[in-house]
């Protein structure tokens, strides 16, 4: 069972290009496994790519907004947590 912690909210999303904004409470990192959930959005995936102004980072911390590509259409205020646990 993977163990989740809350890492941020999303602010935006762009779906011409499946970016969301992130506001993140935590860090992130390219690699890591998300959990992205709301009133009508629940899946997981892998982070593939960070952006912060439209420059390619690896990590991101507490207090940043990244952009964050993303599988599935999301929405505002959908929270975003971190797996831990079986990676």
């Amino acid at each position: 069972m993977m163990e989740g912690k809350q890492i941020g909210v999303v602010t935006h999303y762009y779906g011409n290009i499946c970016v969301a904004v992130l506001d993140l409470s935590d860090t992130i990192k390219l690699g890591d496994q998300i959990h992205i959930l709301g009133r009508t959005t629940d899946f997981n995936q892998k982070v593939k790519s960070l952006q912060i102004e439209y420059d390619q980072i690896e990590s991101a911390e507490g207090g940043m907004e990244v952009a964050l590509k993303v599988e599935r259409r999301v929405r505002r205020e959908d929270k975003v947590f971190k797996l831990l646990g079986d990676e």
